[in-house]
């Protein structure tokens, strides 16, 4: 029974809908229990992984990061790996470098050990701490060497002087270091104990506030005494490695002993077996091999001799310690490789083993065709009689180029609705006619100040000789970049041949940004002769993770061996007698074939000379070296890139130039040769890509001056000299430099006037120009040998200079 009073819902009573909460993840959450499908697991782990556990994979990240360091501290100079490279580099002509070695020889427990064929490379061996370390010296003022060993080194010993640092010589050396990367290093400052203590704490002061720009968070080592050099050592052997892009994915390593086997056919050419430390990556007996300076080659075989740098060598009986050093002589070393017998570790499969082939041989019969058919040559016919057009077009015109000159008929159906257009021509002649004469004065007066301007191009091009001074010839480029930053691309039209015949391989474009352009249309033979990936980011990302899972099978790092090198000329083995350093690298696949590489470089603040396009450049790219005439062009995200003639100081170019393929990253550096053989550095960057689609267009702009300015009409003189011209440049647009647009009406006359329409009018002090584009390529002047620069040192003394060119 209910209770009175009580209400009970009727039949027609509200019922409001169930909120829908599937959407909400705590929803969601709560509906499945937690319990998650393993399809969607492994997307969304990252994002389900609550704090504890995310905090708990960064410290399992952060301990394999550590470990992986200390690991490599530990194989650098332990018995299973290289022994730690290390290369004194004196940066001041007062830092004597025999000093330090004197004092890293004069350790306690350590044996030393000099090096074959090097002056001054010595190694220590120190049993009790289970290190080794490898000494190689070289002089600041010697460019390559300095470069050469710091691709290889593990450490830079820096020797600075205890008052000036370092000097002209030294800042020209850190600038190339630093451009092409630098390994760890460390500062040390030999002597400087016959000075006052307290003068010493003041030089101590100044130079460490000296050495705080170039070298930020650097310690500065004393080097007098024996402690302080084993403090030294301790330091360069616990110091964090810094790592090379470009030679931490290739095998490498540092001549130890080379010995020279002269061919059957010829004694200068013959196999170089090279010993040394394999560094960075396993090497291949199957893959190329790079010797700096001196080309690629291959290798025939790869032996494991006894390592002549163990730590725990065989001692002759009877030999004495002096001094609490040990040293053994080689002739120990030789009874002790007598020994044991060399083994064969790999020989070179030929059905394996990289080509040395690196252009390809054009065929001229690839690009002929088959015969057609008669039904393809009737449906070609039909097809060009309904699209046939007639154009005049100058002789080795292709037809890509001549799609873009447009009708007399197109151009007239242009419809004008402006008021001024509807003025009439014959006023427009007969103010030409009533100035007829001045005109013909003023058009004799142009033609004189444009002779005066070819005079000096005549001269620069047809009367320089050799006799002329170098400071006459770095005047006229001073002169010639000063003009093209005031007028840049500007010239003058030619007046004794007629302007279609100059300019017939330039067109003119709609829009520099948006007009398409073919990449591969016209191209020099010379782009016969390269090689082109299909899609060389791709190859690249492929080839660099076989290199990380470590799929390349070889001799390990670490190992000593020597490698047997095939059709080596005499002169390598020479300059390694002569005390230069043989670095040898190995090439990833297609290194060793020629195309079209692209540097991104910035210009060097040291230097500031005119460098002009297509002028010979040294290149230090990566681990090569050579010689080329590269082109300049901006650094945009277009599809086209404009040509520079000069390389800017104020901007980040691109210079692109025919060389063997290099995959990035990799560091360059261009120099520049002078008449006594220095070597100048002018820019430094990165390779940018290897891609000969890049399209780099050379821009002509003619110029012309308003002769009679109407409301949106004028008549221009001065940028053709004859009616066919004018009627040949119709179709492309004009502007001015104040910012009109504007296209050629009509001719007026014979002597190349013509009428023009503009979107506005003009002022007077107004100049009219005509932009006229041509697609340019680099000049194949690749060489591999550079010869070898005169010593900074040497080079600023006042020695005349038949004197320098003779040494």
């Amino acid at each position: 029974m209910v209770a009175a009073g009580v209400h009970r819902p009727g039949p027609l009573k509200q019922q409001n809908k169930a909120h829908k909460g599937g959407k909400h993840s705590g929803a969601s959450q709560r509906r499945v229990g937690g319990r998650v499908s393993v399809k969607a697991q492994p997307r969304r782990r990252l994002r389900d992984l609550s704090r504890v556990d995310r905090r708990h994979q960064a410290l399992q990240l952060r301990r394999q990061s550590k470990e992986a360091v200390l690991a490599e501290k530990r194989s650098l100079g332990s018995r299973d790996g290289p022994p730690h490279l290390v290369v004194l580099v004196p940066l001041h002509s007062r830092a004597a470098a025999h000093d330090t070695l004197r004092l890293l020889q004069s350790q306690d427990s350590v044996v030393v050990r000099g090096d074959e064929g090097k002056a001054g490379g010595f190694a220590l061996l120190c049993p009790r701490l289970k290190q080794r370390w490898r000494f190689a010296t070289a002089e600041a003022g010697d460019l390559h060497t300095v470069l050469d060993l710091a691709k290889v080194a593990d450490s830079l010993l820096f020797i600075l002087d205890s008052a000036d640092g370092w000097d002209s010589a030294g800042e020209h050396c850190l600038s190339c270091l630093f451009a092409q990367g630098l390994p760890s290093y460390a500062l040390a400052v030999p002597g400087g104990t016959d000075l006052p203590p307290k003068k010493r704490i003041e030089a101590r002061r100044k130079l460490a506030k000296a050495i705080e720009k170039r070298f930020p968070e650097a310690k500065l080592f004393p080097l007098s005494t024996e402690q302080e050099s084993s403090l030294l050592l301790r330091h360069l052997a616990t110091q964090k490695q810094r790592h090379l892009a470009f030679r931490d994915r290739r095998a490498h390593l540092l001549a130890y002993s080379a010995e020279f086997v002269p061919g059957q056919e010829s004694d200068l050419v013959g196999t170089l077996k090279v010993s040394g430390f394999v560094r960075g990556q396993s090497l291949d007996v199957n893959s190329l091999v790079h010797i700096v300076g001196h080309g690629d080659f291959q290798m025939s075989q790869v032996d494991s001799p006894p390592d002549p740098l163990s730590l725990n060598p065989r001692v002759v009986k009877g030999a004495k310690r002096s001094q609490d050093m040990e040293v053994q002589d080689d002739s120990v070393n030789g009874m002790c490789e007598m020994e044991e017998d060399i083994k064969i570790l790999m020989k070179a499969d030929p059905n394996k083993q990289e080509s040395l082939q690196s252009e390809v041989v054009p065929d001229p019969m690839e690009g002929e065709q088959t015969w057609p058919t008669e039904e393809e040559l009737q449906e070609a016919e039909a097809s060009l009689k309904e699209n046939r057009r007639v154009v005049k077009v100058p002789k080795g015109t292709s037809k890509y180029q001549a799609a873009w000159i447009v009708d007399d008929e197109e151009d007239n159906q242009e419809d004008d609705d402006d008021d001024d257009d509807d003025i009439d021509d014959d006023m427009m002649e007969e103010a030409v006619s009533q100035e007829g004469d001045s005109a013909e004065e003023e058009e004799e007066s142009a033609e004189e100040e444009c002779e005066t301007m070819t005079v000096s191009e005549c001269l620069r091009d047809d009367q320089y000789d050799e006799k002329v001074e170098e400071d006459e010839q770095m005047l006229e480029r001073y002169k010639q970049e000063r003009m093209d930053e005031m007028f840049p691309d500007e010239i003058d039209t030619p007046r004794d041949v007629p302007a279609r015949v100059r300019f017939q391989k330039y067109r003119g474009l709609k829009s520099f940004r948006t007009s398409p352009w073919d990449p591969k249309e016209n191209l020099p033979r010379d782009y016969a002769r390269i090689f082109q990936f299909q899609d060389f980011s791709r190859t690249r990302k492929h080839l660099f993770r076989q290199i990380e899972k470590g799929e390349t099978e070889g001799a390990s790092v670490g190992w000593y061996v020597t490698l047997h090198i095939c059709n080596v000329p005499v002169s390598v083995m020479e300059s390694f007698k002569e005390g230069k350093p043989l670095v040898l690298f190995s090439l990833l696949p297609h290194e060793q074939k020629m195309s079209v590489l692209n540097f991104l470089v910035r210009r060097h603040p040291s230097n500031s000379e005119p460098v002009k396009a297509k002028e010979e450049l040294i290149f230090h790219c990566g681990f090569r070296r050579f010689r080329a005439s590269p082109l300049f062009s901006q650094h945009t995200s277009a599809d086209k890139h404009k040509l520079e003639r000069f390389l800017r100081p104020d901007a980040a170019l691109v210079v692109t130039v025919y060389a063997p393929i290099t995959f990035p990253p990799a560091s360059v550096l261009l120099f520049k040769q002078r008449s006594n053989g220095m070597h100048d550095l002018i820019a430094t960057g990165s390779l940018l890509s290897v891609d000969p689609d890049r399209i780099v267009i050379k821009r002509l702009v003619l110029s012309g001056h308003p002769f009679k300015i109407f409301t949106k009409m004028a008549v221009v003189r001065y940028m053709f000299f004859n009616r066919e011209d004018v009627m040949w440049f119709k179709p492309v647009d004009l502007r001015t430099k104040w910012g009109r647009r504007g296209h050629i009406k009509e001719p007026l006359g014979t002597h190349g006037h013509m009428k023009c329409h503009f979107d506005g009018q003009l002022k007077s002090q107004d100049t009219v120009l005509l932009n006229l584009y041509k697609r340019v390529y680099p000049k194949w002047t690749y060489d591999p040998h550079v010869p070898e620069p005169v010593p900074w040192v040497q080079s600023e003394s006042t020695l005349p200079l038949q004197e320098v060119e003779m040494e």
